[in-house]
């Protein structure tokens, strides 16, 4: 059994890190907060705006339909993992890893694949590859819409060029503060929706479909690719908020079990020495 002394440094230690992870469980609730109004309130917006294009695309000839609808024979690929700059948050990030690795050595294993990195670990995690074309990690110093626009704009001008036939976004998709839903997202080619187009029957189009999708598919990607860092963002202060409270139970536990420990040790130092003056005692008198 360890020593007194060993034992009142484990409990001083141990009450420290739960001090830690019950802060860093603080800071990211309040932080989610505000993320999590952010992601619900742009999602619906997000959602409709990609069914009405896509409903619009699908209504197209082939000859009037845009250059972000071509279907080309899948060469090469692009993956956008999108992660987080720091760690402490679970899982979060090690299952994006797993899903772009998956998608890398399975789905595309026929296919030149090339990553993006959206986050320092997916960089960190992908850059020995040799494979990563840029890294974006200080999007989320400043997370706004025209940051991000930017990445989906060069994302847009590479397929458009041929560097890509396709484009996929692998993130973490909120859906409450202990549930994240990794989530692979295809970027472009925009995806046609199955059967037949509603879409005419149920809006007027002024201008025309073709001049309304060239304006408007742009606008729509860079919205898809918010939604889905914003998403991811959401994600982990949920996924931190939640590793932090389990942490914090953990350290609670095991703090208690070493001062019970702790208690038991002190009491058989004392109950010896009493022994030993005992016995001490009764040899004098002897």
């Amino acid at each position: 059994m360890a020593n007194l002394k060993e034992i009142r440094n484990r409990i001083s230690s141990v009450s420290s890190t739960m001090q830690i992870t019950s802060a860093m469980k603080m800071v990211s609730a309040a932080k989610l907060k505000k993320a999590q109004d952010a992601i619900t309130a742009m999602r619906p917006y997000s959602d409709k705006l990609t069914e009405l294009l896509q409903s619009l695309s699908a209504s197209l000839d082939a000859d009037s339909g845009s250059m972000f609808s071509e279907q080309r024979e899948v060469k090469k690929v692009l993956i956008v993992a999108i992660t987080s700059n720091r760690g402490l948050c679970g899982a979060f990030n090690s299952n994006i890893i797993k899903e772009v690795t998956r998608l890398a050595n399975e789905t595309y294993a026929n296919q030149e694949v090339s990553y993006l990195a959206v986050g320092k670990k997916s960089n960190d995690a992908f850059k020995k590859t040799g494979q990563i074309i840029a890294n974006h990690s200080d999007v989320f110093d400043d997370l706004t819409f025209d940051n991000v626009a930017d990445i989906a704009q060069d994302l847009m001008n590479k397929f458009v060029e041929g560097e890509f036939d396709k484009i996929e976004l692998v993130y973490n998709r909120f859906k409450n503060a202990a549930t994240q839903l990794v989530t692979t997202e295809q970027f472009l080619p925009i995806v046609p929706v199955e059967g037949e187009s509603s879409v005419s029957g149920d809006y007027i189009f002024e201008p025309s479909k073709v001049e309304i999708v060239e304006q408007l598919i742009p606008k729509s990607l860079k919205t898809q690719m918010y939604k889905a860092v914003r998403d991811s963002f959401a994600s982990e202060h949920g996924a931190r908020m939640t590793a932090m409270h389990k942490a914090t139970d953990n350290a609670t536990e095991l703090r208690d079990q070493l001062k019970l420990t702790y208690n038991k040790a002190r009491q058989a130092a004392i109950t010896n020495e009493i022994l030993e003056i005992v016995g001490g005692a009764e040899a004098l008198n002897n």
